[in-house]
């Protein structure tokens, strides 16, 4: 081999982190639809958001509680037997985010096909295919009206239902009458009605984009109003 090969084969090992992604396997105890335990470390599985425990949708016109509909479908995926979990990174509560499996079967996809979970896609594109399914074929939440996760904890409502199934694009916000639009550095903003840009802003659901009722809630939800 010659040293100039042997130069880049060690250069290359000093700039490669070549750490090996830490993997937990064992029983698992479910705390809610998308969090867990096995044995003292605490789980968030990466990718989607759940309803959450005390969280109600509606469903044919009536409360039903979807909180405990999606804890319930995640003991039952989790079963008795160990499960493995990859770590993906550490949240703000300090908790290990992690895409877990039981076997083949990848318990953040299954939640969010099951309807019983959304894609969190403030933490990427995860799931949104499996998201596509459920909505399309009416399951869990997607069956009546729900308030997203992310927004039920900024304002929790225990009957809320404010955000109806819909199309992957939409441009009819019912009752909620402000865009809430992504641009394209992924910078989320609304737009009132009257505003400049409102008219020619259309909202894609499978990107995030949502209607909202007020400025204040979507404000909560980490929207912010246009500059200038």
């Amino acid at each position: 081999m010659q040293s100039r090969e042997i130069l880049a084969l060690l250069l290359a090992g000093l700039l490669c982190s070549c750490e090996p992604a830490t993997t937990l396997t064992g029983s698992a105890t479910v705390t809610d639809g998308d969090s867990l335990r096995i044995g003292v470390t605490r789980i968030r599985l990466h990718g989607i958001d759940a309803p959450e425990g005390r969280q109600s949708c509606t469903r044919d016109g009536r409360a039903w509680p979807c909180g405990a509909a999606a804890t319930a479908k995640l003991k039952q995926l989790v079963g008795r037997q160990p499960i493995t979990c990859t770590q993906t990174d550490i949240d703000a509560y300090g908790r290990t985010v992690a895409r877990c499996s039981n076997g083949t079967l990848d318990l953040g996809a299954e939640m969010v096909l099951a309807g019983l979970a959304l894609a969190y896609r403030e933490y990427g594109p995860d799931y949104v295919s499996e998201e596509a399914q459920a909505r399309a074929a009416g399951r869990g939440v997607w069956a009546g009206e729900f308030t997203p996760p992310w927004d039920w904890r900024s304002n929790p409502d225990p009957v809320a239902g404010s955000a109806p199934a819909a199309p992957a694009s939409s441009d009819a916000g019912g009752d909620c009458p402000i865009k809430g639009n992504t641009n394209r550095r992924g910078e989320r903003i609304y737009h009132v009605p009257g505003s400049g840009s409102y008219e020619q802003t259309r909202i894609d659901t499978a990107r995030g984009e949502r209607w909202f009722c007020s400025e204040q809630q979507a404000l909560g939800a980490g929207w912010r109003a246009p500059r200038g």
